[in-house]
């Protein structure tokens, strides 16, 4: 996270010129990488801050100005928001300063959670609305509350699991077998409030430590799953032990193959060894797996839950298809 006072001049109407933004920290909003709460893929996320979702993409700058007010600043230098981003992850001193002729806006509020905020400045806060505007200005941005649960929050955990893989996964006991599996993996009732019946429970998205105890439907095998998938939607009734969600979501997640969705839909990042780390959204659900390992689904109708889903037969074709689909950090 950065918390160095950089600065860039905002040529947006609501910043004046004058008026230089103190720099926090950045995100990309590319294809490949773009803030999840935004959307469950590309041309959504762009359009939730008004953007024309180009391929080249833009880079957000998260500060406050002189009064300490929140702004998000659009840029289209993506590449010097790139450098900045992996220079601070590093423990590097980067200078975030895009050149005026890079800010496409500058949007009010902040769409991200920050625990950071600029020295010698008030504290954040969201900028008054402009005068001049006459009620046409847009509300200001603000992250998700993390005390309620619907499609933003169920993407934010997926995310969370993507990064804390080896945590979630430890939580997965192989002797243990799915619902209508012959191979292992189901939780086993050790930390993270695993609850016995294959499901695990997000607190919010501080991760598996912060879990607790739930009572939702088992965990699932991928291949039964996707072989009833045809049967669910023509009326047949559920697989036992199957969660129906998750059923739904694997056999839409199937359809990609033949009917690629946006991009950003699905999205493949580095893993350890030669697996990747896909992530995969659709209506209601978002899937994180590693191509040689399981998945786990989380579900806008079964509130923090995460449900593992087993290797099975299909589960490996199906995740190496979304690899091939899915755009990756250049």
């Amino acid at each position: 996270m950065r918390d160095e006072e950089s600065a860039v001049a905002g040529t947006d109407d609501a910043v004046a010129e004058d008026d230089a933004l103190y720099v926090l920290t950045a995100v990309l909003l590319t294809p490949a990488q773009f803030p999840s709460v935004l959307g469950d893929d590309y041309p959504a996320a762009c359009g939730a801050l008004g953007l024309e979702p180009y391929a080249e993409g833009y880079g957000l700058v998260l500060g406050q100005d002189g009064d300490g007010a929140r702004w998000t600043v659009v840029v289209d230098d993506v590449s010097l928001v790139a450098v900045a981003i992996a220079s601070w992850d590093c423990g590097m001193e980067y200078d975030l300063s895009p050149d005026d002729r890079s800010v496409v806006c500058a949007l009010p509020g902040w769409p991200l959670a920050l625990a950071v905020a600029a020295p010698g400045v008030p504290a954040p806060h969201d900028p008054p609305p402009d005068p001049e505007a006459e009620g046409t200005d847009l509300p200001p941005l603000t992250p998700p509350d993390t005390e309620t649960w619907g499609p933003a929050q169920r993407r934010l955990g997926a995310d969370e699991i993507a990064l804390q893989w080896a945590a979630w996964r430890d939580q997965i006991d192989d002797e243990t077998t799915f619902a209508g599996s012959n191979g292992p993996d189901v939780a086993d009732g050790t930390d993270g409030g695993n609850t016995g019946d294959g499901t695990n429970e997000l607190s919010g998205t501080d991760g598996p430590d912060d879990a607790k105890e739930s009572d939702a439907g088992a965990a699932v095998d991928a291949d039964s799953a996707a072989e009833s998938a045809e049967e669910s939607s023509a009326g047949s009734p559920a697989l036992s032990g199957t969660h129906p969600g998750v059923r739904r979501a694997l056999a839409e997640a199937h359809a990609y193959v033949d009917d690629p969705p946006p991009p950003g839909r699905i999205r493949s990042s580095f893993a350890p060894g030669d697996a990747r780390t896909l992530r995969a959204d659709g209506p209601g659900w978002s899937l994180v797996a590693r191509t040689d390992d399981i998945a786990f689904v989380l579900l806008d109708e079964e509130p923090g839950e995460v449900l593992p889903v087993g290797r099975g037969a299909a589960l490996p074709g199906l995740l190496k298809a979304l690899d091939a689909l899915a755009v990756r950090p250049a």
